[in-house]
């Protein structure tokens, strides 16, 4: 019994022996080189073109009997964190206020770039970012009726009950961008963002003020106005670094 007992110790002596020679480094040394190869892993993420569309627009031209419009939206990715970004659509909106009814219908396009502010964990691919486009639009605005405001110095001094149409107006702004990128399936995403857009230059119809501008939404006395995308989009990887 003693010969067993024995022979089992020195055969685990031989073992802890062997474990500690140079070729077999200590359990805290085989530890601190699997977490250095574990380091040392390098998770690739896809580039390549995301193309989709901004859904809250037919929405709302579902729910409006004053909107129609439709956007077609676009980013590649240029290095980990930048996007170069742009945006193309067809507006159609009627403003109907105290004094004035006008309709606006016209094609626009915003170009610019993102840069993704979140740190994605492992082989995530979100985004937290900010972004910056210049916008121009091209539209032509009619005016369906006019009440004169004897206070008003942009519209005309009189009735007008037969609508007036002016072409080939047209807009430039800037504006910044905060927003969401979500990758809900493989390589399908689904993002939300607002704008803050000032105008550069509008020009405006004889003897009326343009309301709004296809792109850039309302244009308030401040030139400023504000913008609202929720979009779905799909990669199209063509390679992963």
């Amino acid at each position: 019994m003693y010969k067993y007992f024995i022979s089992i110790l020195l055969f685990f002596v031989l073992i802890d022996g062997f474990s500690q020679k140079p070729g077999n480094p200590p359990n805290k040394q085989k530890k601190e080189i699997a977490k250095t190869v574990k380091d040392t892993i390098v998770y690739k993420t896809a580039y390549g073109l995301r193309l989709g569309i901004d859904i809250s627009k037919p929405i709302l031209g579902s729910i409006s009997n004053s909107y129609n419009g439709l956007e077609l939206v676009g980013d590649y990715r240029i290095s980990k964190r930048f996007f170069v970004a742009a945006e193309l659509g067809y507006e159609e909106e009627t403003t109907d206020e105290d004094y004035t009814n006008s309709t606006v219908k016209g094609t626009y396009a915003r170009l610019g770039f993102n840069y993704n502010a979140y740190e994605n964990w492992l082989d995530m691919n979100n985004e937290v970012f900010v972004g910056f486009r210049y916008g121009f639009s091209v539209f032509d605005q009619t005016l369906n009726s006019y009440t004169p405001n004897v206070n008003s110095t942009y519209f005309p001094a009189d009735l007008i009950n037969s609508p007036i149409t002016e072409s080939s107006l047209n807009a430039h702004w800037t504006e910044f961008l905060f927003g969401l990128k979500v990758e809900t399936f493989k390589n399908l995403f689904v993002s939300a963002s607002i704008s803050y857009k000032v105008m550069m230059s509008a020009k405006e119809p004889e003897n009326f003020k343009t309301l709004y501008a296809p792109g850039f939404n309302t244009i308030y006395e401040t030139s400023t106005g504000f913008g609202f995308n929720y979009t779905i989009s799909y990669l199209i990887p063509f390679k992963k670094k």
